[in-house]
């Protein structure tokens, strides 16, 4: 949902992007060893999304990483998570692995994406069916539009000098699910609501509706952190990088939803690696 956002916008500054995926016409594929030196050959920047349902993906991304490096890669922009700490087990473990590796290495850890509420694709939480079912409670979250994330993406990628090595993205105030839902009703007219489940419960929908056991569980436990409150901080990273206000999520709905506008898009992340950016 971001790597295409940031690929435009870093083309749009005139910079040339290797975009790679298992499809793609420079083809990549995270199990596949044969497809990493082109892919790499002459990019000085990367913007990393991790191979999606990997419940410990370090040790799938590492062995790429050190071939990159070999062939010149020097700076690393990975799209990681809010709830996600630096050497949490499973995903956090990626946020000391680029650190190791990489010259210059930033982390991105954007809260969730309000643009998820308006998807079509099976499996996320979205507000066309009239409900959301998550472990989050009365927790609150400052969701972020996906184009701001892939702003501050941008200015991470071609910034003379990294920024810093963790970038936590918001929105500009924190809501709570139930809060969402009120939303939509206002803008659609039609009732959504927040149906809530306990971690264990939530893990188990997950894993029923095709998600492995392991990244099931991982899943279903972020939304734990979310209903301690720990996720529910406001930071100012889009407007001090970007230089304008992060957009809210109801911007995002009215902008979205206005008359006259198709419907949202599916939008289905395929491959490991889709919509991934290199920079030469």
């Amino acid at each position: 949902m971001t790597g295409f956002r940031v690929a435009d916008l870093v083309e749009q500054a005139g910079v040339a992007v290797r975009r790679v995926s298992r499809s793609s016409p420079t083809r990549f594929d995270w199990y596949d060893a044969t497809t990493h030196d082109a892919a790499f050959d002459g990019v000085e920047a990367l913007y990393l999304i991790p191979p999606i349902g990997e419940a410990r993906p370090a040790a799938v991304v590492e062995p790429v990483l050190d071939r990159a490096v070999r062939r010149g890669l020097r700076r690393t922009v990975l799209l990681s998570s809010s709830a996600v700490e630096r050497g949490q087990e499973g995903p956090g473990e990626l946020h000391d692995l680029v650190a190791r590796i990489i010259p210059e290495a930033v982390v991105l850890r954007p809260s969730w994406f309000t643009q998820n509420f308006l998807s079509r694709a099976p499996g996320v939480r979205n507000l066309w069916s009239g409900e959301i079912v998550t472990a989050t409670g009365d927790g609150r979250l400052p969701f972020v539009d996906v184009d701001d994330i892939a702003a501050v993406a941008a200015v991470a990628l071609q910034a003379p000098a990294a920024p810093d090595p963790e970038l936590v993205i918001t929105g500009p105030e924190a809501l709570s699910y139930d809060d969402v839902c009120r939303m939509w009703t206002e803008h659609t007219g039609d009732p959504a609501r927040h149906v809530r489940l306990s971690e264990q419960e939530l893990a188990a929908r997950f894993s029923a509706n095709g998600v492995p056991a392991d990244f099931a569980a991982v899943l279903a436990a972020l939304d734990t952190i979310v209903a301690s409150g720990a996720q529910a901080t406001v930071t100012d990273t889009v407007p001090s990088l970007t230089g304008r206000p992060a957009r809210s999520v109801r911007e995002t709905l009215s902008a979205t939803l206005a008359p006259g506008r198709p419907p949202a898009p599916q939008m289905v992340q395929r491959d490991g690696l889709n919509g991934s950016t290199g920079l030469g």
